[in-house]
């Protein structure tokens, strides 16, 4: 190699990682192109090599995987009439847990193997709907009945068995733990309110109170970053909104779609985003300035 050629590789290399370290945070742009989804789309989850997980990809009873530059990997087939909603990895990442809907259960995906077995169920339940992971492995599930908007909140033991907590709530949906394990936060998207619960050295909630109550638009799935500030997606609104563990807003972050329903935190640094959208059918990403808490706790970082 002459030197003249070493010098514009070594200005391209310069010129790559000043525009990275220049990326925009907090704008929005697509990861997949409009309707690579059902309007089914949820999940999202990333594993510890950037690959993002969502369900319903083409079709219901999927979840797609898809590499950090945006490439299809694969497309997992669920059981028959299993229909995936939340996804969650276990803190070694070497499990993926998916609420099930339609089937009332948790399904628990080998990522080895991608054997896919029921890991808990319960036929009382109304569509287990969002799901949210402690660092010890004990699961938390939102439960909604969209009917006659109420909702229930279940924990889920690390044997699969079934705890219900709560059976008179609104529409729970989005479910989120703090990063210090101690708190636990529960959205219900028709009464537009999240809760807060005190959590003790075995997962067991107390000291129920509200969080944040907003005057319009519903609520979906939400993420914590490592020091605590949760992401609420604001779905009908087509935004992320950011509140500080005191429940006051820290910003907005507005998509391109409207019906954004799930997040989730990814990326080598683990600042960037992934927002599923259901009324375009794909997945929207945004950088940020703070790394996502599965990101640090789940995969060792």
């Amino acid at each position: 190699m002459n030197y003249s050629s070493a010098f514009f590789i070594l200005i391209f290399i310069l010129f790559s990682c000043q525009t990275k370290h220049k990326e925009k945070l907090f704008v929005s742009k697509d990861f997949v192109p409009d309707s690579t989804f059902t309007s089914g789309v949820e999940g999202p989850a990333v594993d510890k090599e950037g690959i993002v997980y969502a369900v319903n990809m083409h079709k219901q009873g999927t979840i797609g995987l898809i590499l950090p530059c945006g490439n299809i990997l694969k497309v997992i087939d669920l059981p028959a009439g299993s229909i995936g909603n939340g996804i969650r990895f276990d803190k070694k990442c070497k499990n993926m847990f998916v609420a099930d809907y339609k089937k009332h259960n948790i399904l628990r995906i080998d990522l080895s193997s991608n054997q896919i077995s029921v890991f808990a169920h319960d036929s009382s339940m109304n569509q287990p709907n969002d799901i949210a992971i402690a660092d010890n492995g004990i699961l938390f599930a939102s439960d909604p009945n969209w009917t006659d908007s109420t909702g229930k909140l279940w924990k889920i033991t690390t044997s699969g068995a079934t705890i219900l907590l709560e059976d008179s709530m609104g529409t729970t949906n989005g479910i989120e733990i703090s990063p210090d394990n101690k708190h636990l936060y529960v959205n219900e998207s028709i009464q537009r309110k999240i809760w807060v619960y005190d959590l003790d050295n075995r997962l067991n909630i107390s000291n129920k109170r509200l969080f944040v109550e907003f005057s319009d638009f519903g609520m979906d799935g939400m993420r914590c970053d490592t020091v605590g500030n949760l992401y609420v997606s604001r779905h009908g609104k087509g935004t992320v909104i950011v509140l500080s563990p005191q429940g006051k807003t820290i910003r907005e972050i507005t998509l391109k779609g409207k019906k954004v329903s799930n997040i989730a935190f990814g990326g080598k640094d683990g600042k960037t985003c992934y927002v599923t959208i259901a009324d375009r059918g794909n997945i929207e990403t945004f950088r940020v300035d703070i790394p996502g808490r599965a990101w640090k706790m789940f995969f060792n970082r």
